[in-house]
């Protein structure tokens, strides 16, 4: 063996060491770009599932808000609704007692105030009947008795038409029938005879 054939065979080693090393380095590199595009695809992910989880909560703190405030309607609409029960629990009650104020009312206004022995009878019905009606107004009972006001279609029903040149047009001049509200409520239009311009 002559001197040049380990020089060749260290030539061979080292080329084959530096061609391994080379594709040490190109596999590192290979995977170093992997791993970026892994991580980048990683982070990605991570990105989309965070969005959609922030969304998610976002929605249910949407639906929690919405849920209170149907919760806080219906606590409202049921405070409203036993409200009105308690104000017009008496409307059926109170309708059928105004026949018994109405009769009371004729009794008194077509009694013949002259006769001596009819005085206290008739002063026995008055004070039935301003007792009645006091009684029915601590519940919230009112009578409408507009003689002389404005007429008001909301609370009362023109029965005649009358032309007067003592009031002014619109004007009411008799009451039939006196009207009643409860707590505000109108329960019976007060009947009336209504002025107009005279001819």
């Amino acid at each position: 063996m002559s001197d040049q054939e380990p020089i060749k065979q260290d030539e061979n080693i080292e080329a084959e060491q530096a061609t391994e090393a080379t594709e040490q380095v190109d596999a590192t590199e290979q995977a170093e770009a992997t791993n970026e595009v892994s991580a980048e695809e990683r982070i990605a992910q991570l990105e989309a599932e965070l969005a959609a989880a922030q969304a998610k909560v976002q929605e249910q703190q949407d639906s929690v808000v919405r849920a209170a405030a149907e919760v806080d309607n219906i606590r409202r609409r049921a405070a409203v609704d036993v409200e009105k029960a308690h104000k017009f629990a008496l409307e059926k009650f109170a309708n059928e007692l105004l026949p018994v104020i109405d009769n009371l009312e004729r009794a008194i206004q077509f009694s013949d105030k002259e006769n001596e022995a009819l005085k206290p009878v008739l002063e026995g019905i008055e004070l039935t009947q301003k007792s009645f009606v006091d009684a029915v107004s601590k519940f919230g009972v009112e009578v409408v008795d507009p003689q002389g006001e404005k007429f008001n279609a909301e609370y009362h029903q023109a029965m005649a038409m009358q032309p007067s040149a003592e009031v002014e047009p619109n004007t009411v001049i008799a009451v039939m029938q006196k009207g009643f509200t409860l707590n505000g409520r109108l329960l019976r239009p007060a009947m009336v005879m209504v002025s107009k311009a005279a001819e």
